[in-house]
C-alpha cells in the first residue's frame, strides 16, 4: 500500500532528508574540520533518496525497479571509491581555503544539498506513485524507446566512470609516475572521461524518466543539465585544467597531450589534433576557459611592458 508522506510525488520529504542528512554530515565536519566524509555524505544521500522513494510508493514497478537499482550501484560505488581515495591520500586539497573558515564551508554544504536534490529529481519522479501503472493507467510498464536509449546511456556511462576512476587511482599510486599526468586507458582519449561518464549516467536515468513524465514534471530536466554546468562550467573541468596547466604548461610533452586530447568527449588523439580550433569549441567544448598555459607569459609580458 502506498505511503504518501506531505505531498505526493515525495518532493517535500526528499528535501527534509537531504537537509538533514547534509546538515549532520556538515556538523561533525566543521567540529573536527574532517573533510574525509563531504564526498560520501553526497553519495549516500542519493542511494537514501531512491531507496526512500521506491519504499514508500510500495508500487514496483519494472521501471521504478531498474532506476533505483542504477541509482544505488552508481552511488554505492561512487561514495565508496570517493572515501577510500580520501582515507588514503589524508586530505582535500579542496578544502584548504575552507576547513577554518565556517561560511565558505557551510555555503560548499549547501551546494551539495541542492545538487544532490536537483539531480535526484527524475528517480523521485519515476518512483512517484503518480507515475506507476498501478494509480495511472495511462503509464506504460513496457520498455519504451526512452527508456532504452537511457539503460543504454546508463551502462556505458557507468562502465566509463568506472575505469577511468581505476585507471587514474591506480596510476596515480604508482611511484613511476610521481610527477605525471595521466594519460593511460581511457584517459588517452579524453582529458576528463570520468566526467564524461558522469554526465553520460544523469542523462541515462532522465531518458528513462521521460517515459512517465507528465506536465510540470519535465522541470526534472534540470537535473542532468545542473549536473553537467557543474562539470563544465564550476567546479567541475575548469579547476583541474587550471591546476594541471599551471603544473606541467613547461613540458612540451603536455602541451602536446592537452592539443591532442578532447576535454570531455572519448576520440582518438591523431582525429582530435588534426580538427580546426573552432570546431574544437562549438563540437567538443574545448572552451578557451579551459586553457592556461599561456597565462603566465602574458602576465610576465604586461608586467615588463
Amino acid at each position: 500500500m502506498t505511503v504518501v508522506v506531505l505531498d505526493q510525488d515525495y518532493l517535500a520529504i526528499c528535501a527534509i532528508v537531504t537537509v538533514g542528512m547534509q546538515l549532520s554530515f556538515f556538523i561533525v565536519a566543521a567540529a573536527f574540520k574532517f573533510d574525509k566524509v563531504t564526498d560520501f555524505a553526497g553519495g549516500t544521500n542519493f542511494v537514501v533518496l531512491a531507496l526512500l522513494t521506491f519504499l514508500l510508493a510500495q508500487t514496483y514497478n519494472t521501471r521504478q525497479i531498474i532506476v533505483t537499482a542504477f541509482v544505488c550501484a552508481w552511488g554505492i560505488r561512487l561514495s565508496g571509491y570517493l572515501l577510500y581515495r580520501i582515507l588514503k591520500i589524508g586530505e582535500d586539497k579542496r578544502f584548504d581555503d575552507r576547513r577554518n573558515n565556517i561560511v565558505k564551508f557551510a555555503i560548499f554544504w549547501i551546494f551539495q544539498a541542492i545538487w544532490v536534490f536537483t539531480v535526484s529529481l527524475p528517480v523521485i519522479f519515476v518512483n512517484s506513485p503518480r507515475n506507476s501503472l498501478v494509480n495511472n493507467p495511462a503509464i506504460c510498464d513496457v520498455f519504451t524507446i526512452s527508456d532504452i536509449i537511457g539503460m543504454i546511456l546508463f551502462g556505458c556511462g557507468f562502465v566509463i566512470e568506472f575505469f577511468a576512476d581505476l585507471q587514474k587511482f591506480n596510476f596515480r599510486n604508482s611511484e613511476l609516475n610521481r610527477g605525471k599526468w595521466c594519460d593511460v586507458g581511457l584517459w588517452k582519449f579524453s582529458r576528463h572521461p570520468n566526467y564524461f561518464g558522469e554526465i553520460v549516467i544523469w542523462w541515462g536515468v532522465f531518458s528513462i524518466a521521460a517515459s512517465v513524465l507528465r506536465g510540470a514534471q519535465w522541470v526534472t530536466v534540470i537535473g542532468p543539465l545542473f549536473i553537467t554546468a557543474i562539470l563544465l562550467f564550476l567546479s567541475g573541468i575548469p579547476g583541474l585544467e587550471k591546476s594541471a596547466d599551471d603544473r606541467y604548461r613547461d613540458r612540451e610533452s603536455y602541451r602536446y597531450y592537452k592539443h591532442s586530447t578532447p576535454p570531455l568527449f572519448l576520440c582518438p588523439p591523431v582525429i582530435y589534433a588534426a580538427l580546426p580550433k573552432l570546431v574544437k569549441v562549438i563540437c567538443c567544448l574545448e572552451f578557451p576557459f579551459y586553457n592556461y598555459l599561456d597565462v603566465e607569459s602574458e602576465t610576465a609580458s604586461i608586467t615588463t611592458g
